[in-house]
């Protein structure tokens, strides 16, 4: 196990021995909630409590004043609305992925939290449970995402799907009618936008870092068709990132990015990209496509004159020609265990509303979480021909498997594994290491952390 695990293995185990010390804004009140999920009625329950409550997130954007959608200010005015004395602060963090886990760990984060990267054993060290999990199933989406022994302890803010963000403009210009199913195709296309248009085939955002983990999004049912690779067989394969030979799996996920870049059609200098920049670039068609879950379509839409030339397709990785698209959770909120009773339910009912009252999700280009909900955003138009499923969930006494071999690899799957994919633009861009070469290494450090942690290779 690393460094890092056993740090957070050591802080866990401090918290559950001297509680106090590792409590929020609110802790040491010695009393947790019984309320669950399910008994909450928005509008009647908690009507009587007065807390003040802070929401940690890494949504920076809808801190500001100047969000060109709904921000973080209008959404708790509209829960006043209903619940008064029950007040609300946003507390954003640009750099959450790190500073999360950092603040998890020191207890310092209020009551509500986008939940960061933790061992599903260890949920219930930081976080309440909403109820079991055969009744949150019954009440959202993809419940199981944040479980452990029968409990849910998180709720998604929305589902996503992961595709490609493209100006609809530009494909145009360049003589593109038919969006690309395959990797090839896809590449071909970038040839064509670089040579018909003056636009950016496909731009990296290299130096957001976020960004550049958003490829390992792809690499499950929407590149292998199979649910349970995720969850139940990337662990127990020995090499998951070599060449299966028919364009699909880990492989070819990133080889679009590398062939790419080392083809020069994405931007001149990959280290001067510019996040925030990048939307409005892409609104005017000065960028053909972005690689980005669909949380950023709507960024990309609102920022200038020209939303309606923003699309978003299916991410190009056909098999046996049918396309797929996993359906997972987007950040999931969770609740301090040390804040206090009031605080706790006064969260839960925060949550709630969020989640099935206040239009975040649609707002955000987001699949509704509430159980029942099908409605979806209009951004999935060029998906009606496709497959969305969410993974199915890790096999009995295996929930932390993936977790373990993944930090112990070091690769960061899914997990701020951000270095790990801008290596490829940087070795691609400065042609001093081939993609064989750049796979090779990883599936020798996935090996040797499966071989590591006792793990059976079974593919």
């Amino acid at each position: 196990m690393n460094l890092k695990k056993i740090v957070a293995a050591g802080v866990a185990a401090a918290c559950m021995m001297g509680m106090a010390a590792c409590g929020g804004s609110n802790s040491g009140s010695g009393e947790a909630t019984d309320l669950t999920y399910d008994q909450i009625k928005l509008g009647e329950t908690g009507k009587d409590i007065k807390a003040s409550i802070k929401f940690y997130n890494g949504r920076t954007d809808m801190g500001l004043d100047s969000y060109p959608g709904k921000n973080w200010k209008s959404y708790i005015e509209d829960f006043n609305k209903i619940y008064p004395d029950i007040k609300v602060e946003a507390q954003t963090d640009s750099n959450y992925a790190d500073n999360a886990l950092t603040r998890l760990q020191g207890g310092d984060w209020g009551d509500i939290m986008m939940i960061p990267s933790v061992d599903k054993s260890e949920l219930s060290n930081y976080f309440i449970s909403y109820g079991s999990l055969d009744t949150m199933k019954t009440q959202v989406k993809l419940a199981s995402e944040k479980s452990y022994d029968g409990k849910s302890y998180g709720v998604a803010t929305d589902g996503q799907t992961s595709g490609v963000v493209y100006n609809k403009a530009v494909f145009k210009e360049a003589g593109i009618d038919k969006l690309p199913t395959t990797p090839d195709e896809f590449i071909a296309d970038l040839k064509l936008i670089k040579e018909k248009t003056d636009a950016i085939p496909l731009y990296t955002n290299y130096a957001a870092g976020f960004t550049m983990g958003a490829w390992d999004a792809y690499i499950g049912t929407t590149a292998t068709g199979d649910t349970k690779y995720m969850n139940q067989k990337l662990v127990h394969t020995k090499a998951p990132f070599k060449d299966p030979g028919d364009g699909t799996h880990a492989y070819n996920v990133y080889k679009i990015l590398y062939d790419a870049v080392s083809e020069g059609l994405t931007e001149d200098d990959y280290s001067t990209t510019d996040w925030e920049s990048s939307k409005s670039m892409i609104n005017n068609g000065k960028i053909g496509c972005m690689v980005l879950g669909a949380w950023a379509v709507t960024q990309m839409q609102q920022v200038g004159d020209h939303g309606d030339d923003i699309g978003y397709m299916p991410f190009p990785i056909s098999i046996d020609g049918k396309q797929y698209a996993s359906m997972g959770g987007n950040y999931s909120m969770g609740i301090n265990v040390k804040s206090s009773k009031d605080n706790q339910e006064a969260a839960m009912i925060f949550v709630k509303w969020l989640t099935e009252e206040s239009g975040y999700a649609m707002n955000e280009g987001g699949i509704p979480i509430k159980y029942g909900d099908e409605d979806l955003p209009n951004i999935y138009a060029d998906f009606k021909d496709v497959t969305m499923e969410p993974d199915e969930d890790s096999l009995e006494g295996e929930e932390d498997l993936f977790t373990e071999v993944n930090s112990d690899s070091e690769l960061g799957i899914n997990s701020n594994g951000n270095k790990r994919v801008q290596a490829i633009v940087e070795h691609a861009a400065n042609k001093d290491k081939s993609y064989d070469d750049i796979v090779s290494e990883w599936n020798d450090a996935w090996y040797r952390a499966m071989q590591d942690d006792g793990v059976e290779a079974k593919y």
